[in-house]
């Protein structure tokens, strides 16, 4: 749920706004594929409840991490617009928020305020994925120790945090259903 808030903790009323305009909740049925390895998606997905399995289907189903809920799924293939390295697949009946690639797309052209805040959103989530990955290696606290990990954060951080899950929480009761 860590990088959902820190990715909210970034998005203004108005940014909510809009997700909530455009996003749609989707049920994904066990075992389906949300995101195929070497294709583009249509869309930008935060998991809202459920998980799935990080696999490299071009060696031997390589299974890279697992996702549950508060992730955002096809970020980095959105952010340097290549085809993703991995395949994305539903372990049990999950919800996520589809937010459509070409409409996100063209709101970060035309709206540089929401453009701004929303890529620094990318870049705290794919920070925290970075660090929790060093600290995996072993240069590090134990990554599932998530107190002392937001205990990093100053207090304005923390205050932010808290702020960002009553936003998501509004964010997922507020969009429709597909």
């Amino acid at each position: 749920m860590k990088k959902i808030l820190l990715f909210f903790s970034e998005l203004n009323n108005g940014d909510l706004d809009w997700f909530v305009q455009k996003g749609k909740k989707e049920t994904i049925q066990p075992n389906r594929l949300l995101m195929r390895e070497g294709q583009v998606s249509e869309a930008l997905y935060i998991v809202v409840s459920g998980s799935f399995s990080v696999v490299i289907e071009s060696q031997d189903h390589k299974e890279l991490a697992m996702i549950s809920a508060g992730e955002i799924v096809g970020e980095v293939s959105f952010i340097d617009t290549r085809p993703p390295l991995a395949s994305v697949r539903s372990l049990e009946e999950s919800v996520v928020l589809s937010i459509p690639r070409m409409q996100l797309l063209s709101k970060l052209q035309q709206d540089l305020g929401f453009s701004s805040r929303f890529y620094r959103a990318i870049c705290l989530c794919l920070s925290d994925r970075l660090r929790g990955t060093v600290n995996r290696l072993g240069y590090g606290y134990d990554g599932d120790d998530l107190a002392l990990h937001f205990g990093e954060f100053g207090q304005s951080m923390i205050s932010n945090l808290e702020l960002a899950e009553a936003k998501f929480n509004w964010l997922i009761k507020n969009v429709r259903g597909s």
